[in-house]
């Protein structure tokens, strides 16, 4: 079994303080034959009318030796799931969890927000200090 990332533990606690509700720790398909674990599911109630907002969650750490290499993987599996999650719970959208000092030093750049926006790449921006979300950019 693959291991958590280090902020794991921090993001789900960050969610449920957010109003999130933890549905699946992790959200599992099958997919061209193939198991995949999307680190995190969650739901809130948005109305009585509306029903429920679903998410699936992707935390990633960013505290190896290389952050732009971090960053290629953190794309292309981001991009893998969001086929996933169009394909079997279309409902659902999808979330890049990254720590706020990668996201400022490494996602604000003019070519990355490009790229992200290429790809639509929703990111939520964690804090390790106050342990909490502090950004949802879709």
């Amino acid at each position: 079994m693959a291991a958590k990332d280090k902020y794991h533990e921090l993001v789900k606690t960050a969610l449920v303080k957010d109003g999130w509700t933890i549905t699946d720790d992790p959200l599992k398909f099958e997919a061209d034959g193939k198991k995949i674990k999307i680190d995190l599911g969650a739901e809130r109630l948005i109305t009585a009318e509306r029903g429920a907002e679903k998410i699936a969650v992707e935390v990633k750490s960013f505290v190896g030796a290389s952050p732009i290499t971090e960053y290629y993987a953190a794309i292309g599996q981001f991009s893998h799931y969001q086929t996933v999650l169009e394909e079997n719970q279309p409902e659902r959208i999808l979330y890049l969890a990254i720590p706020q000092d990668t996201f400022n030093d490494l996602f604000k750049g003019r070519l990355t927000q490009k790229t992200l926006t290429r790809l639509e790449v929703s990111m939520i921006v964690y804090s390790i200090e106050l342990e909490k979300i502090t950004l949802w950019k879709k």
